[in-house]
């Protein structure tokens, strides 16, 4: 274990004990601080848990512990008041010196610090550079310093306890002028923290670049955090209410920013959250001035508390909302990530060229290699028929990262990069989804085309290896020997007025010849329609059967079919029956034919070698022919080492 985890523990183990104390001073003395502690305490454990849990699952790097940090300081702020509050309510209560209120005064700045040292380490646990090496221990020594020269402040300590007596008297002009400086020297090493995330982010690609976009809601805001106490100061005199609304909300903008980043940083598209904010933000500002400008305008016409005022105020709010919010989330989403923004206007201006058929939408993948200048954008195509994704081209898409697109809820395609970040990619995929669409419906046409053919053609080469087959064995088979009968017959009739020829002899010979013919005939016909399936197509399977070396358990429906789905049946069944003996040494089969509504469906399953494949020459490319003759299907699972199932959908009169 690396020390980020027990560093990370241990900070977590004393948040819990301070928050632990704090609520047992509490609920022995009834307060009005019971909310705001249990709120602050919740953040500071919630901060310190997330802090752990980041350190265990992000190995050596600091930014979990400096988190857990984060919210044991949260934790000890909230203690700390809780403990004044039970001080001024009873003082013989629990014991307090002045002397350590002092020392503790200016104590918050320590939370600053660790926030300046969370930016600076974020995300991979590194500084920057070399030349930042000297701010880390910089931020600790002012933060140092700060709380030592708190101790002596020339104003009143910070709330509750401004009315305590200092221990030690004011400060000498030499101590109040170099607190000054600390305190100025604390703020710019926090601004210079900031900085860090802008060095670190130009020079960041990928997961970086996304995980700092997320630390930009709340980085930015915490080193605002101290002008905007110095302005409340300067305004009000004193820190106060503004600050410590600030203050928390930057505190929750950083927990939730810093855990969306180290643990989840693809689960929503920064790009647009962040552009989102930002318009909705210049957004409101605009409607707040234009409210105010209104109200006032309108007011000095119908009195400063007339109802048409405030309604003319709100009317033109409403009439600016749309338009301003839309001009503006052009122009923030054209600065803020241009490679978005050109990608979703080249896949506009791509499908205007589909529909004016200036294009095709195979081109969308060289388009949004174009648009987000990424060379590794792969789109892909998923078919029905398809147990992958395949480009435009056919060559398939298995990189990782796979971003889906789907329409109407159903998985179309996917988009792949190496480059481009998740969140990006699924921006452009709802955008690109109704040209994947079109794209794999043609795919899908030209592949159909293609097969059908593909099947027309071994349909004829197949009419044609069966025609001559059939010349060929009645050629050298029962034509022969029909011609070699009549021969005889007409020696014999030549031959019968002498007495020289045995007619018995010849007459025998001849209907041996005969039969001999008849049985091949036979043998011819039944390779176009087995005879057998006159009795049904049980009985016809049940003859293929009997005699093959494998046991097959055949499952057949009783009722009669048309003739040529029984003819189709057969065959599918007798040629996976054979291949499954033949080939995949099978040690069992089973033959199942069932009618449901207007199909049949054959179902042979082995279990064989598997491994079987159409374009092996196994005569299953000729099933599938035969299958979609009659306007069927033919499927075919047939995994190495796992057997082989066919299954032929034959649709029939209902």
């Amino acid at each position: 274990m690396t020390w980020p985890r027990p560093a990370g523990l241990a900070l977590l183990g004393i948040a819990v004990l301070m928050t632990a104390g704090a609520g047992w001073l509490l609920f022995r003395t009834p307060s009005d601080m019971i909310g705001a502690f249990a709120g602050l305490a919740t953040l500071g454990l919630a901060m310190a848990a997330l802090g752990v849990t980041i350190a265990f699952r992000v190995r050596a790097n600091p930014v979990g512990p400096l988190l857990a940090w984060v919210g044991a300081i949260v934790v000890f702020l909230a203690a700390r008041d809780v403990y004044y509050g039970r001080w001024l309510a009873d003082p013989a209560s629990v014991p307090l010196d002045s002397r350590v209120v002092a020392v503790l005064n200016e104590s918050g700045w320590w939370l600053l610090a660790a926030v300046a040292l969370l930016l600076l380490h974020f995300p991979d646990g590194s500084l920057p550079g070399k030349r930042w090496s000297f701010l880390p221990p910089l931020i600790v020594v002012l933060a140092l310093a700060q709380q030592v020269f708190g101790a002596t402040p020339r104003e009143p300590f910070t709330e509750p306890m401004e009315g305590l007596a200092k221990p030690w008297g004011p400060p000498f002009d030499v101590v109040h002028v170099l607190s000054y400086v600390v305190n100025i020297g604390l703020i710019l090493t926090l601004l210079a923290a900031g900085v860090s995330l802008v060095v670190r982010f130009r020079r960041s690609v990928g997961v970086g670049r996304a995980q700092l976009k997320w630390l930009a809601f709340a980085g930015l805001a915490a080193t605002a955090y101290p002008v905007v106490c110095l302005a409340e100061i300067v305004v009000t005199g004193r820190s106060g209410v503004v600050a410590t609304v600030f203050g928390v909300v930057t505190i929750i903008a950083l927990f939730c920013s810093v855990g969306v980043a180290m643990l989840r940083h693809d689960l929503y598209d920064v790009d647009r959250v962040l552009a989102d904010t930002i318009s909705y933000t210049i957004v409101l500002l605009v409607l707040i001035g234009a409210y105010a400008l209104s109200a006032l305008t309108l007011g000095l016409i119908a009195g400063q508390d007339s109802p048409a005022a405030a309604a003319g105020a709100t009317a033109v709010c409403a009439v600016l909302l749309t338009p301003v919010r839309r001009r503006l989330q052009r122009e923030v989403d054209r600065r803020l990530f241009p490679r978005t923004r050109a990608a979703l206007l080249a896949i506009e201006d791509l499908q205007h060229r589909v529909h004016t058929q200036a294009a095709q939408p195979e081109e969308l993948e060289a388009t949004l290699r174009t648009a987000l200048r990424d060379t590794t954008v792969r789109v892909g195509l998923l078919f029905p028929a398809s147990t992958g994704f395949v480009d435009a081209k056919g060559a398939p898409v298995t990189d990782t990262g796979l971003v889906p697109i789907t329409l109407g809820g159903t998985q179309i395609g996917v988009l792949a990069s190496s480059v481009t970040t998740p969140a990006v990619l699924r921006v452009v995929a709802t955008a690109a989804a109704s040209l994947v669409e079109v794209a794999r419906l043609r795919g899908e046409l030209a592949t159909a085309l293609r097969e059908v053919e593909a099947s027309r053609t071994r349909i004829i080469q197949a009419g044609d290896a069966e025609r001559h087959r059939l010349e060929r064995d009645l050629h050298d088979g029962a034509q022969q020997r029909l011609v070699s009968l009549g021969m005889a017959m007409r020696l014999a009739q030549r031959q019968l007025p002498t007495g020289s020829v045995d007619v018995h002899a010849l007459l025998d010979q001849g209907v041996a010849e005969l039969a001999t013919a008849i049985a091949e005939l036979r043998q011819i016909a039944h390779g176009l329609r087995p005879t057998s399936l006159d009795d049904g197509l049980h009985s016809a399977l049940a003859a293929l059967t009997n005699k093959l070396p494998v046991p097959v358990a055949l499952e057949i429906m009783s009722e009669p079919l048309a003739d040529d789905i029984a003819i189709t049946a057969y065959f599918v069944a007798a040629e996976a029956i054979t291949n499954a003996a033949k080939h995949a040494h099978a040690s069992a089969i089973t033959v199942r034919v069932t009618q449901q509504a207007d199909e049949v469906n054959v179902w042979v399953k082995d279990d064989g070698c598997g491994g079987a494949d159409p374009r092996g020459g196994s005569g299953l490319a000729g099933l599938a022919d035969r299958v979609a003759a009659l306007g069927g299907s033919l499927l075919l699972n047939s995994r190495p080492g796992g057997g082989t199932t066919i299954q032929a959908v034959l649709p029939c009169a209902s």
